[in-house]
């Protein structure tokens, strides 16, 4: 966290969250037919939490777009351990978190969360970002989902789609099976810079291009036909998921600290996974050039577009 001149405002960024938690279930239900369940919890020192769920339909197994605007007497650990100057400190928050887990493999999992941290009028941040997580991935879709991403933070400087794309690269990564989580796309925190309003401006134009960068990739994907191979290989790969939110996410270790509903911080866990030990892909297969090739950081935009 660093300090800016201007004040945040804590329920502007509430109202938005909310506000883009509605338009993002809303246009996700409208394609698969299966509403969100709806719930209104309040919080121990203030605040409310929204979870929505999707309980499974044509197009989802499950999915879940949660709000949370919460108050506390001290930062849990996961989000003061960059910070240590502020462990102990009280707090207040508010974050928008998304997970879709599609039946079709062709169907890229999607992800997205945004969050805002005030510990004083001086110290705040945003964080936040999206990853699109493939399991036989396109290469139309991969540079469509980048340039969404690098139209979001154009605005805000030439490099910073850059320097996002690379810390998404380098946080959503699987140390233990040195492999990239999904194709990247977004990722940054303890962001300040420019001031609030600038911030702000910031995580809404991120916001803002989720629905843009993965409704036509979902639109392209959810009627291609799939077998018993390809679901096989969908549920193994959701293993990956649950290793990286268990073992490494932040954010899950955060909600655990801090005291949130359980069942809301595991409700982004994939309905059913399967671990096979020692499985290894054919040779060639695509199953194989999965790992091989699109789960290793690159340049997509400069590598797919058109005359490159």
């Amino acid at each position: 966290m660093a300090k800016s001149s201007d004040q945040p405002d804590v329920n502007a960024v509430s109202s938005y969250f909310e506000s883009l938690q509605s338009e993002i279930c809303d246009a996700l239900a409208a394609v698969d037919g299966q509403p969100f369940s709806s719930e209104e919890i309040p919080g121990p020192q203030g605040g409310h939490a929204r979870p929505r769920v999707h309980p499974g339909g044509k197009v989802f197994e499950k999915g879940a777009v949660q709000f949370t605007h919460s108050r506390g007497d001290a930062l849990p650990s996961a989000a003061s351990e960059r910070n240590p100057e502020l462990a102990g400190q009280g707090f207040e928050a508010c974050s928008i978190s998304m997970i879709m887990h599609p039946r079709n493999p062709y169907v890229p999992v999607f992800h997205a969360n945004l969050r805002f941290f005030v510990v004083s009028s001086e110290r705040w941040h945003f964080g936040g970002g999206f990853d699109l997580t493939p399991c036989y991935p396109s290469d139309e879709d991969i540079l469509h989902w980048h340039e969404m991403a690098k139209e979001a933070c154009s605005p805000f400087g030439e490099d910073l789609y850059s320097r996002f794309k690379n810390s998404c690269d380098e946080y959503f990564f699987l140390p233990h099976r040195n492999e990239t989580r999904g194709v990247g796309g977004l990722f940054f925190d303890d962001w300040t810079e420019g001031g609030f309003e600038s911030s702000f401006a910031l995580t809404r134009s991120i916001g803002d291009h989720i629905l843009p960068a993965y409704m036509p990739i979902l639109i392209r994907r959810m009627d291609h036909d799939w077998g018993d191979r390809e679901e096989s290989f969908l549920l193994y790969r959701r293993g990956r998921y649950a290793e990286f939110n268990l073992a490494i996410d932040r954010g899950t270790r955060y909600g655990l600290q801090s005291g949130r509903r359980i069942e809301s911080v595991l409700a982004s866990l994939p309905p059913r996974v399967h671990w096979h030990y020692n499985w290894q892909p054919e040779s060639g297969s695509p199953e194989e050039r999965l790992t091989s090739y699109y789960l290793k950081p690159k340049d997509w935009i400069s590598l797919l577009a058109p005359g490159s």
